[in-house]
């Protein structure tokens, strides 16, 4: 079995096509696994780490602000591309794949669709309710989409052969013991919050969670863990001194950190989950089943957030605040109402579960091996 998968920009994108590969290669040792991505992409580098083969491949986005490094930005896309589909099939002939597969980013454009054009299997998989540009326009030439969730088949090709497979969750997440979880981080019988924004951390998201914490840390009713994020570091001090909190570390209650390295064990103690709503994030939410408040947000392709959000609240799974309605008062109020009333918590929670899909790796590994049946 030879696979190549394309996809790059973002964690979003390569780490569901990692999980895949990594399960490919445990099913069938002996299959030829590459990645084509952005050199200078962290697809790179997160490739490499998991052993797996780079190939690289130079694709830019457009930026649609006018503004001196957009206008750079730009012409440095019309440039590669140019040279994308030549350099695409230049991967293809010299692997001959028995299927291409992308997960999202501009990457997976070329390559898959220069893949198409010359008869290869393909399929691609998006991860979001609202399907990027590279998604809707891939759905015409690809033997088969695979969806995070049924709605994003709604703004696709009609023709598209589509399959819901889920998104790939770490097992890790899916196995994580509760009881162990709140022992190892000292939570006791304390209402446990969990929130973050983001890698680089969101200032909107970090302004919010100080007053929270001045509402609740004198208390010790509740165990708070936060990851400010990059940006966040230096700010979040100076947003809790400014709410009278000069050391968050006398209060044994916080746990504020840059970046949650052990997700699994968090999302396993936590009792309510504040966050983004990016698509892994959401479903790492349902397969650990957490209620969750989640906070869009508005700086990403299309708003896709807004709407990956919405349908666990419409699924009555989650409390959508929208960024531009965010503040700390609003911030406690609704927290305030959620934890009042612990059976809302744990329906909330419960409705999340029936929304995960738990083999999605699985699913997308069958799909695989299907389309290169019909070879």
């Amino acid at each position: 079995m030879k696979i190549l998968f394309a996809c790059g920009g973002t964690a979003g994108h390569i780490n569901p096509a990692i999980a895949v590969a990594q399960l490919i290669r445990r099913k069938n040792p002996g299959s030829a696994i590459r990645f084509a991505g952005n050199p200078d992409g962290m697809e790179a580098r997160l490739v490499r780490e998991e052993g797996f083969e780079f190939v690289p491949i130079h694709v830019k986005g457009f930026q649609r602000q006018i503004c001196w490094r957009n206008i750079k930005n730009n012409c440095r896309a019309v440039a590669y591309l140019t040279t994308a589909s030549r350099r695409a099939k230049q991967i293809l002939d010299d692997f001959h794949p028995d299927v291409v597969m992308g997960t999202g980013g501009y990457v997976s454009g070329p390559v898959l669709r220069e893949a198409a054009k010359l008869g290869y299997k393909t399929l691609t998989h998006e991860s979001n309710a609202f399907p990027g540009v590279t998604t809707k326009l891939l759905s015409r030439y690809v033997d088969k989409l695979l969806l995070a969730v049924p709605e994003a088949a709604d703004y696709l090709h009609p023709h598209c052969q589509t399959v819901v497979t889920g998104n790939p969750v770490r097992q890790d997440i899916i196995f994580a013991d509760r009881e162990e979880a709140r022992r190892s981080l000292s939570v006791g019988d304390r209402i446990c919050i969990l929130s973050f924004g983001g890698s680089n951390g969101a200032r909107a998201v970090n302004e919010s969670i100080a007053k929270l914490m001045a509402w609740h840390c004198r208390t010790g009713r509740i165990y708070h863990i936060h990851a400010t994020g990059r940006f966040g570091v230096d700010l979040l001090p100076r947003l809790l001194a400014q709410e009278g909190i000069d050391d968050p570390r006398a209060y044994p209650n916080l746990d504020i950190r840059e970046y949650i390295s052990d997700m699994p064990r968090c999302l396993a103690a936590a009792d309510l989950v504040i966050s983004r709503s990016g698509a892994l994030t959401l479903s790492e939410l349902q397969a650990a089943g957490r209620a969750s408040i989640l906070i869009p947000s508005p700086n990403v392709a299309e708003n896709h957030q807004y709407h990956n959000a919405m349908v666990l609240q419409k699924a009555d799974a989650a409390c959508v605040i929208e960024e531009k309605d965010l503040t700390g008062e609003k911030l406690i109020e609704t927290v305030q109402s959620m934890i009042a009333d612990p059976n809302r918590l744990r329906q909330l929670g419960r409705n999340a579960s029936k929304m995960a899909i738990l083999d999605a790796n699985e699913r997308i590994y069958d799909e695989i091996v299907e389309l290169i049946g019909r070879s």
